[in-house]
């Protein structure tokens, strides 16, 4: 394929995704990563489209919202890894909150196997997927059907959440930036996503690489608001995506990486069984937190061994009494 025809092919792969990432572009057009980011640098200068992190996006700096069928499609082994660290949040028994997202429908499929789940959504997606689940039981909220992603909106969906408390939120969006936080390109989502946030006493977000660093029209959850976010391990050459990422834990959100290579050394070819994970270290105590809950969010102080302090005491008395 000459470069002219690889090239507008990258266009009008973004013009009918509103965001592609560069794995997904290299794979369509059969070349590698390198001389797709070649591709998408001469695009950008051009003005047809902007280059983001690990990806290509309408220009403006903010996408358009992609259709069902177009998420569906997009970084789909990145959203199962996701799907699969985020299911090993859930405890038995717990109450939680899902909003729409093609990841969070994947994460659904992994939560019809733990017991005694109560789930609450606005997806008519996620309650598919825990349809046939014996042992979960899924509450819908009220709302209008928005066809594209197969969602309930409007006031409806927001008035049935009032006075609503479970345990965890999980949310997917368009874009996610340390700066901002979560976003969407439609109001009607952001606003009930909103509500869904006030129900949970901690919000995780579900997004892949492809989104960190997006911005698009509304914001959904700040991010000191956001509790954890579950994410894929970055491209190697993207070292923007880790910049953001850091700057996310900064601010101090958790950061879990499904699929992540520990540090130190070349990797060993990783055992069967569940996703890895890597959490980015809390560089400083969390803000302000409601106490209380038995899934309030420890800061990094919480996490010291108490025996410690009572050794420390145990030593002063001793001294005092050898006076």
């Amino acid at each position: 394929m000459f470069a002219a025809e690889r090239r507008q092919l990258i266009l009008e792969m973004v013009r009918a995704n509103g965001a592609v990432s560069l794995r997904e572009l290299a794979r369509v057009v059969q070349t590698s990563e390198v001389t797709v980011r070649r591709d998408v640098r001469a695009l950008e200068a051009e003005g047809l489209l902007d280059r983001r992190h690990g990806g290509a996006v309408l220009p403006g700096g903010f996408t358009r919202e992609s259709g069902f069928p177009q998420k569906s499609l997009s970084a789909t082994a990145e959203k199962t890894a996701i799907a699969d660290l985020a299911a090993g949040l859930v405890e038995e028994g717990e109450a939680i909150v899902v909003g729409a997202g093609t990841t969070t429908q994947e994460l659904a499929r992994r939560l019809a196997r733990v017991p005694g789940l109560t789930v609450v959504t606005n997806s008519l997606l996620v309650a598919q997927a825990l349809a046939h689940a014996n042992r979960v039981e899924v509450v819908m909220t009220g709302g209008t059907l928005r066809g594209s992603n197969y969602a309930l909106v409007g006031s409806g969906a927001e008035q049935s959440l009032q006075g609503l408390r479970v345990s965890r939120a999980f949310l997917s969006g368009s874009g996610l930036t340390a700066e901002r936080g979560l976003s969407t390109s439609n109001m009607l989502s952001a606003s009930v996503d909103r509500a869904l946030v006030q129900a949970a006493a901690e919000v995780v977000v579900l997004a892949d690489h492809t989104k960190l660093g997006t911005d698009t029209m509304f914001q959904t959850v700040p991010t000191d608001v956001i509790t954890r976010l579950v994410t894929d391990e970055p491209p190697v050459p993207d070292e923007r995506a880790a910049t953001e990422l850091q700057a996310l834990a900064d601010q101090g959100v958790q950061v879990a990486v499904a699929g992540a290579t520990p540090t130190g050394g070349p990797a060993d070819p990783a055992p069967p069984g569940p996703p890895q994970r890597r959490d980015v270290p809390l560089p400083g105590q969390r803000r302000n937190v409601t106490q209380g809950g038995p899934h309030q969010l420890r800061t990094a102080g919480a996490l010291t061994d108490p025996a410690t302090g009572d050794r420390e005491r145990a030593a002063r008395v001793a001294d005092l009494r050898r006076r």
